[in-house]
């Protein structure tokens, strides 16, 4: 028998996570993330729907009843480093439980319906978001992808056979549920809501090099350090996001030689930026690139900036979010951006119509071991998904 919402969140809570912090350590194709694919696919077989797996790690669970346009549904199960319970395997755990409740209703959809999984949401290990998804859907080529490494160096075509996916050739919806990653839903007193857009963002790595030299010896006026550079612009970034209402992170960093007596000869350091509309994240990359640059002029060091990855604006189909959000017990059901990245968003600028449902999020607080949803809201939010699933298909 399958096991039903609360049995399975519990069967996940202890998988992969850290003791000290309380935070979850599931990065892709490493023990704890392939226990959960595991578990993933043995749930899926006690449902009695049919497997399928392609060459990148992305799984599909097919309940093949009807014809035509399949509708999809599913996250992801990796995390971030320390991240929360819920970002990714709640999207997972309800869609298989939205699943079980339209069976209890007696619901035959007219399409197909699948539950699926997609691999290296986060980019925790790879560094590049949604990677499973824009395999999958052929925006990102496999002789590109392959080369991508981790921070111990091993790269991606070490870990995975890779080749091709044909698992989204008959979709012709996808619906991801979500936990909400901020306070909207809080704000406003509503358990659920559906997505309108994802704000554009992007990854910068900012190569900052200077000169090693003696920490003791060396006058501060003879210095050439990279990160007194990096310092001021992580203070810039602050600074310009707030004046533009903006988003700017630097939430990484890599010191050489990373010694307590040396001035480092070499500061690398991750840029997350995001803004409003395409044209506001161009700006404030340039603004702080521009104020870095001058700023390594001033104190001996060179930059460089390379844009690892840039994701668009992405504006949800508005007549299937309406849809998705009207007419409901209680009221229709609000209709909120979001500032984060999801499969969601690469799946529909590929052209595949997609909407995105959020569970209300108490702490507001994501990516950290803080990050909540109370059994209540999460039932509520499989009741949305199973709701959303039956008008797809019927």
């Amino acid at each position: 028998m399958p096991d039903d919402f609360e049995r399975m969140w519990t069967d996940l809570a202890p998988v992969g996570r850290s003791t000290a912090s309380g935070g979850y350590f599931r990065q892709p194709f490493t023990t704890p993330e392939r226990e959960l694919s595991a578990w993933f696919v043995e749930q899926c077989t006690a449902r009695g729907l049919r497997v399928e797996s392609d060459d990148f790690g992305n799984v599909v669970g097919w309940w093949d009843t009807g014809s035509g346009p399949a509708v999809l549904t599913g996250s992801h199960l990796d995390s971030v480093l320390d991240g929360g319970a819920y970002d990714g395997p709640l999207g997972v755990v309800s869609a298989l439980a939205a699943v079980d409740l339209m069976r209890a209703r007696g619901v035959v959809p007219t399409r197909p319906v699948g539950v699926s999984v997609f691999v290296e949401e986060e980019g925790s290990r790879f560094g590049l978001a949604c990677l499973g998804s824009r395999l999958a859907t052929g925006v990102l080529d496999w002789d590109a992808a392959r080369v991508l490494t981790d921070r111990d160096g091993v790269a991606l075509g070490d870990v995975v056979a890779g080749g091709s996916s044909s698992l989204l050739a008959s979709v012709g919806t996808f619906v991801e549920l979500h936990v909400e990653q901020g306070r909207d839903l809080v704000d406003r007193g509503a358990a659920v809501g559906v997505a309108s857009e994802i704000w554009p963002h992007g990854r910068y790595r900012f190569d900052f090099t200077g000169a090693a030299n003696h920490a003791g010896t060396t006058r501060m006026e003879d210095r050439e350090d990279p990160m007194l550079t990096y310092a001021m612009t992580v203070l810039a970034a602050n600074k310009q996001a707030r004046l533009a209402g903006q988003r700017a992170t630097f939430g990484r960093v890599a010191v050489e030689p990373n010694g307590t007596n040396a001035v480092p000869s070499s500061v690398t350091a991750w840029l997350d930026a995001r803004c409003s509309t395409d044209d506001a994240l161009a700006e404030l990359v340039s603004v702080i690139s521009a104020q870095a640059s001058d700023r390594a002029s001033r104190d001996g060091t060179s930059l460089v900036v390379t844009a690892e990855s840039v994701s668009s604006s992405v504006a949800f189909d508005p007549a299937l979010a309406a849809a998705v959000a009207a007419d409901h017990e209680g009221g229709d059901w609000p209709v909120i951006p979001t500032q984060a990245g999801h499969d969601a968003g690469i799946l529909s600028a590929a052209g595949i119509p997609t909407a995105m449902l959020f569970v209300r999020n108490p702490t507001g607080i994501s990516h950290s071991p803080l990050e909540q949803a109370s059994i209540p809201d999460c039932l509520v939010g499989v009741s949305a998904l199973a709701d959303t699933l039956e008008r797809l298909t019927a």
